[in-house]
């Protein structure tokens, strides 16, 4: 895997021009993007199909109305949109109430934004039932503000969700650190303006301008994200 970490920044606390930090949550923060993908397996199999594993690749990261959809047309299975989504996210549900890890970093790197104070968003595809959920487990004062899938007019790879995020916590996308995990997520913060951390968990994402990639969340720390955005 690629990586390219700034170099170590001179800038201080005062200094910095990051305003906030907005983070991704399945397989960003929580190691979940393998439960998506055994509900699924396990839903299509009880329908009758077999679903290809090359298929991950394709529904990883992205909304679930544009995953679920592409299932149901590239297998033919006999069930609706909202039928699907109902049972992806009851399996899901069930799946996180018996055990929930965390990324690895993911603790140290939230307990460590909350102590210097960096405004932080939760920001994810799922569904607000899902990530009430989580906020559970991660300790909702963590994050000023989540913004859900199922509450914005156009998800990830759209930049609503993230510019939606900078809104509500009145600060400049441009002066935001985005962390995700996968290319839907990285082209959504992107398009929003954000500087983009990436850890990529399921399929490999390649460096560019705005964008840093590194291996996991423990590369990550405040002073990491502030060298990011230093105007």
């Amino acid at each position: 895997m690629t990586s390219t970490v700034p170099a170590p920044a001179a800038i201080t606390a005062e200094g910095s021009a990051l305003q906030a930090v907005l983070l991704d949550m399945d397989g960003t923060l929580v190691d979940t993007e393998g439960f998506w993908w055994d509900i699924e397996v396990e839903i299509f199999k009880r329908l009758g199909h077999t679903l290809d594993d090359a298929w991950r690749h394709v529904v990883v990261g992205g909304p679930m109305s544009r995953s679920a959809g592409f299932l149901i047309e590239a297998t033919g299975a006999d069930i609706t949109l909202d039928e699907l989504s109902g049972l992806l996210n009851d399996g899901f549900e069930e799946l996180i109430g018996q055990a929930l890890p965390l990324m690895p970093g993911a603790a140290r790197l939230l307990t460590e934004l909350a102590a210097h104070d960096v405004p932080t968003a939760l920001v994810s595809a799922s569904h607000r039932r899902i990530i009430d959920r989580v906020l559970t487990a991660l300790g909702p004062h963590h994050f000023r503000l989540s913004v859900a899938g199922d509450e914005v007019t156009r998800t990830k790879p759209h930049p609503e969700p993230y510019l939606l995020a900078a809104t509500r916590l009145g600060v400049d996308p441009a002066r935001c650190a985005v962390v995700e995990d996968t290319a839907t997520g990285v082209a959504a913060a992107e398009a929003a303006g954000c500087q983009v951390v990436a850890v990529p968990s399921v399929a490999p994402i390649a460096p560019a301008a705005r964008r840093t990639v590194v291996p996991s969340l423990e590369h990550v720390d405040v002073t990491f994200l502030r060298a990011l955005v230093t105007h």
